[in-house]
């Protein structure tokens, strides 16, 4: 009997640290997007995979081509 003194408050702390977690993840956004992660896995290759370095290079590339390739309307 004497061990509910200890596990009845522990029990109220630990309620109270998982509801203080989920307000904390509700305010900082953390189920936004439910959805983004399962659709993501079904595309080969994520950008966010990548090292830094290569985003850069692919930015710079895909820039680069953007400003070559004219668009409809434009007769160079």
């Amino acid at each position: 009997m004497s061990i509910l003194y200890l596990l009845i408050p522990l029990s109220l702390i630990l309620l109270g640290l998982a509801v203080w977690a989920f307000f904390w993840a509700v305010k900082n956004d953390q189920f936004e997007d439910l959805e983004g992660p399962a659709h993501r896995i079904l595309f080969d290759e994520d950008e966010n995979d990548l090292p830094p370095e290569e985003r850069r290079r692919r930015r710079e590339v895909r820039h680069d081509a953007d400003r070559d390739d004219p668009g409809p309307g434009d007769s160079r």
